[in-house]
């Protein structure tokens, strides 16, 4: 009886949480929620602001004839993709690409190469190595108006020191900026030095996360330095040299300012990609063209979002394997 009273007298049982009923998660609360969206307002305030909008107007130039006039007034005809076939039949598109390609090409080739190198070079650890590697960081952190104005000054025809090296083994001047054949090869030399720190802090990083028992291993069963980095260090670094040769694949197609103070794309259009036409239609003429500038940015941006979007199934299908 006792017991009785005692089982009546006990308060009664609260209820189960919802997270213990079927197994369902209790809903978040509100507090929570508001939370969340709280810390993710800045990050969507600042896309929206300064990528899709951006976008959008661009986007909006390249389908319309604007003028001086309209482009403040806001009232440009729509004209569909006029500018781009405008752009396509223009007789700078062929060699703007061609130079954008080998502008390109060559550089993100030896930024990554000779990165590579010294990232391999500074994995050994040596006494300088840190002082070394601090070195090769400044052409990475200098301004690059500060850059594009040291190379300008270094392959000047006249006063360069370059030439005055050439010139100390018997060769002759060469007019690195002033001369067609030299324009474009001498904005790639200048973006390739400027460059190559990038490739060699993340390919670097990289090394450092490779387990050192790995290479102890292969010694063991006789490799050889070259049979160590080919078959070890190379593979091992295929998704960081993935994302640095992406990163510096958009970085690149992008350059404008180091073109546009060493030959502004000249002379005539011998160093002229699409970063300087885009620049120099949209506000290098007295009479602007607003649609065909921004018409060859976004041929830009497209390019830059194919090699986004291959670098993601390339990723995706190396998770599957």
């Amino acid at each position: 009886m006792n017991r009785v009273v005692q089982t009546a007298a006990r308060p009664a049982a609260r209820p189960l949480p919802a997270a213990g009923r079927g197994g369902r998660r209790a809903p978040r609360p509100r507090s929570g929620q508001w939370a969340a969206w709280g810390f993710l307002a800045p990050v969507v305030v600042y896309l929206l602001v300064f990528y899709a909008y951006p976008l959008y107007r661009n986007i909006d130039l390249s389908l319309r004839d604007y003028t001086v006039r309209s482009f403040v007034q806001g009232d440009a005809p729509f004209t569909g993709l006029a500018n781009y076939a405008k752009v396509l039949r223009d007789a700078t598109f062929g060699p703007a690409l061609w130079h954008t390609a080998v502008f390109t090409v060559v550089s993100l080739a030896f930024q990554f190469g000779i990165g590579l190198a010294l990232a391999v070079f500074f994995h050994k650890n040596f006494r300088l190595s840190a002082t070394l590697r601090a070195l090769f960081l400044v052409p990475w952190l200098l301004p690059l108006i500060v850059s594009a104005s040291t190379w300008s000054w270094m392959l000047n025809s006249d006063s360069g020191v370059v030439n005055a090296a050439l010139g100390a083994f018997g060769i002759g001047p060469v007019d690195w900026l002033t001369s067609p054949d030299w324009s474009l090869w001498s904005v790639t030399i200048a973006n390739i030095w400027i460059g190559v720190p990038f490739n060699l802090v993340v390919l670097y990083a990289g090394l450092q996360a490779i387990d050192p028992a790995i290479y102890e291993a292969a010694e063991l069963d006789g490799a050889s330095a070259w049979q160590r980095f080919w078959k070890v260090t190379f593979p091992l670094l295929r998704p960081v040299s993935a994302i640095t040769l992406l990163l510096g694949l958009v970085y690149t197609l992008k350059v404008f300012d180091i073109i546009w103070i060493m030959t502004k794309g000249g002379p005539s259009t011998s160093s002229t990609t699409f970063a300087t036409w885009s620049y120099r239609l949209g506000f290098g003429n007295l009479l602007p063209a607003f649609g065909p500038g921004a018409a060859v940015g976004n041929l830009l941006i497209l390019a830059a979002l194919i090699f986004g979007l291959i670098y993601i199934r390339v990723q995706r299908r190396q998770a599957l394997t």
